[in-house]
C-alpha cells in the first residue's frame, strides 16, 4: 500500500497562539507531528503551511513544505491545494494528520490509509473508538458517529447518538447497550474525492453541527469508519495540553 501524509499547519491558531511552533524538548511541536507521520510508513510527508516563519522553521528541521494560500477556510482545502500543485493522480491516497497531534500513534495513520485502500468503493476513511463514559457521550465537544452494517458512516454529531430510548430521558440519560462511537479526527482521502469535496459549498447540516465531514455525507460521498479500541493521546489546544505533552515526551527529547 502506498500513501502520502499532508499536515496542515496554521500559525494563527486562536486558542493557543503559535502552537505549531511551541517548543517541546528543543524542537517545535510540528516536528514531533512529522516524526509520527514518517513512522507510519507513508511514502511522503508534507507540511502545508500559510506563513513564512513556519516555512523557515520547517526548513531548519529538514521538513518538506508547501506554502499554501492563507485564505483557506479549512485544513482540507489546504491539503487539496497541495494535491493539485503536486499533480497527484485521482487514485492517490492522502492522509490528513492534524498539525497539533504530536502524540498521534503512527499505526492509526497507516490504519486509516489501509482502510481506504481495502475498499475501492469508499471515498474517505476515518477512525473511531468505543465510548464508555456517560459524561463524554453527553459532551458536545466530543464528536460521535453512527455506522451502517458495512462500517460506513451514517451521521456525525455533537449530540449523544444513538439515543437509548427505553429507560432513558433527558433528565436521566444512559449509554446505549452497545457502546457508542467517538470520532477520531484523522482522514484518508482519494485525491479524486478530495477534489470533489473541496469544490462543494458548505452544507446545511455542516453549518448546524460545525462538522466539516457532514458536507461529504450531504453530497453522497462515502466515509468508511474503522473502529479501534483505544483513543489517541490528547492533541494540543491549550497551555494545559501543551504541558501534558511536554511531560509525556520529556524522556524522548532527553530533557
Amino acid at each position: 500500500m502506498s500513501f502520502k501524509v499532508v499536515i496542515p499547519a496554521r500559525l494563527a491558531s486562536t486558542r493557543l497562539p503559535r502552537k505549531v511552533l511551541r517548543d517541546i524538548g528543543g524542537r517545535p511541536l510540528i516536528a514531533w507531528v512529522v516524526d509520527a507521520a514518517r513512522r507510519s510508513g507513508a511514502e511522503e510527508v508534507i507540511l502545508a503551511v500559510d506563513d513564512a516563519e513556519v516555512e523557515a522553521v520547517a526548513a531548519d528541521f529538514g521538513i518538506p513544505v508547501v506554502m499554501t494560500k492563507p485564505e483557506h477556510p479549512s485544513g482540507t482545502d489546504r491539503i487539496h491545494e497541495v494535491a493539485v500543485r503536486r499533480d497527484w493522480p485521482g487514485d492517490t491516497i492522502v492522509v490528513n494528520v492534524q498539525g497539533d497531534e504530536p502524540l498521534m500513534p503512527p499505526e492509526l495513520i497507516s490504519n486509516a490509509a489501509q482502510l481506504l485502500a481495502n475498499d475501492p468503493q469508499a471515498d474517505i476513511a476515518t477512525l473511531c473508538h468505543p465510548l464508555h463514559a456517560l459524561e463524554e457521550w453527553l459532551d458536545p465537544n466530543v464528536v460521535k458517529l453512527v455506522r451502517d452494517a458495512r462500517g460506513r458512516a451514517l451521521y456525525f454529531s455533537r449530540a449523544p447518538i444513538p439515543w437509548q430510548r427505553d429507560g432513558a430521558s433527558r433528565g436521566t440519560p444512559k449509554l446505549p447497550a452497545e457502546p457508542p462511537l467517538r470520532h477520531i479526527g484523522i482522514y484518508a482521502y482519494r485525491v479524486a474525492a478530495l477534489k470533489h469535496f473541496a469544490a462543494l459549498p458548505p452544507a446545511p447540516l455542516e453549518q448546524v453541527e460545525a462538522l466539516e465531514q457532514l458536507r461529504a455525507l450531504w453530497n453522497g460521498l462515502t466515509i468508511l469508519a474503522g473502529v479501534v479500541e483505544q483513543s489517541p493521546p490528547r492533541g494540543v489546544d491549550t497551555e494545559e495540553d501543551l504541558a501534558a505533552v511536554i511531560a509525556y515526551l520529556r524522556p524522548a527529547s532527553g530533557a
